[in-house]
């Protein structure tokens, strides 16, 4: 991450502040996922109900997005990104001393604020923080803590989990969201907005074609995802028959088959942008059918489970060019369009997958998730995106 000669001095330190607070936000965010069973015994509730925690942050990010975006358009960037910031050590800590699970569920009701206010205002500080040549740089550095998040966030907060407790992980959590605010403040200059965001503009937005096209596909591959890998603790422990420590390794090959799923997408999506997002919900698709099938061993499942990331890796920067490409004259409305029904379609997913989840199996959910992704195939097959030119960078979730 170390700065390109020629740009300003102060830019890159605050490309890389920025970037941990995307880590530290995503990471934050799908904690969960590999405390799902603690979680759950701890508050004797069961699995689906402990998904709630996935449930809730999206929903509120879905909110958040416009409508801090639209309420805070007047005021300084860089004060709302820390403040934000603030709010989410708040959150962690709040569910690590949580003595019930009402409260555990506030908590992750500020994340979701924090996710829609971060995301749909950072997104495109990149060109304001380094010179113009180095933006496109910049804003696939930001982006690149998605996936990183993703490998080590459910990994690191399971191993934790097992040593310590999931309350621990929230705690540990919440000590990195504060040294990113430190960093935040040291680093970010004065951002004073620019071109304020109205909501007629979102709203004519999406009378658009190309963003109902967009909202389509990313609503069924995201449901397909997190209606799935939201459970896949379970899946493991109960299908598959692996312990805590086999759950950490296997949710880390995951994490780095998304790693290069995401670059792979990135690379790709720009001069094929249908077969991109098709391959990446075939990916999908495929990983989550079999697994009921192949699953019932390590060898399968991890196979599985790296088909399964690389699809997904690829899908937020798919999703995020479908939405660019469909309004490229305004990069913040795509920007919060992308985040709301990104983060609406996780919380359903999670929804979802626990309602399935408590009255089923398991494997009847990734049977589901696998039928929905594949709907998804049908439908970027039967449709094509805009011609316009993507948006620079990388993806995000």
């Amino acid at each position: 991450m170390s700065p390109p000669a020629g740009d300003p001095p102060a830019g890159w330190p605050a490309v890389v502040a920025v970037t941990l607070g995307i880590f530290s936000i995503v990471t934050t965010e799908i904690l969960p996922i590999g405390l799902l069973t603690e979680i759950g015994a701890g508050f004797t509730v069961s699995d689906g109900v402990a998904g709630l925690t996935m449930t809730m942050p999206g929903f509120l990010a879905a909110v958040a997005a416009p409508a801090v975006t639209v309420a805070t358009a007047r005021i300084d960037r860089r004060l709302m990104l820390c403040a934000l910031t603030g709010l989410l050590a708040v959150a962690n800590f709040l569910a690590a001393a949580a003595p019930f699970y009402g409260l555990v569920l506030v908590s992750r009701v500020l994340v979701g604020i924090v996710i829609g206010g971060f995301w749909s205002i950072g997104a495109g500080l990149a060109e304001r923080l380094v010179a113009p040549a180095s933006a496109g740089r910049a804003t696939a550095v930001i982006f690149s803590a998605v996936p990183l998040g993703s490998v080590l966030g459910v990994p690191a907060g399971t191993f934790i989990g097992e040593l310590a407790g999931w309350r621990t992980a929230f705690v540990v959590m919440g000590a990195l969201t504060l040294a990113v605010l430190l960093l935040l403040l040291l680093f970010l200059p004065p951002l004073p907005t620019r071109r304020v965001t109205r909501l007629s503009v979102l709203r004519g937005a999406l009378r658009g074609a190309g963003t109902r096209r967009a909202l389509l596909l990313t609503f069924l591959v995201v449901l397909a995802h997190f209606g799935t890998y939201t459970y896949v603790t379970p899946f493991l422990e109960r299908v598959t028959g692996a312990g805590p420590a086999r759950i950490t390794v296997f949710l880390l090959v995951y994490g780095a088959a998304g790693i290069a799923g995401n670059f792979a997408g990135g690379a790709v999506v720009g001069r094929h942008p249908r077969a991109a997002f098709g391959l990446a919900a075939g990916s999908i698709a495929a990983g989550t059918l079999l697994l009921p099938v192949l699953g019932h061993g390590s060898v399968g499942a991890v196979a599985l489970l790296i088909l399964w990331g690389v699809g997904y890796g690829a899908v937020p920067v798919c999703s995020q060019t479908w939405f660019a490409r469909a309004d490229p004259d305004a990069p913040e409305v795509a920007s919060v369009l992308f985040t709301a029904s990104f983060q609406a379609t996780i919380s359903t997913g999670a929804l979802v997958g626990g309602f399935v989840l408590d009255r089923s199996s398991p494997s009847t959910v990734m049977v589901l998730g696998g039928i929905t992704a594949s709907l998804m195939v049908v439908s970027v097959c039967s449709t094509r995106p805009s011609r316009a030119r993507p948006a620079d960078g990388g993806g995000r979730a």
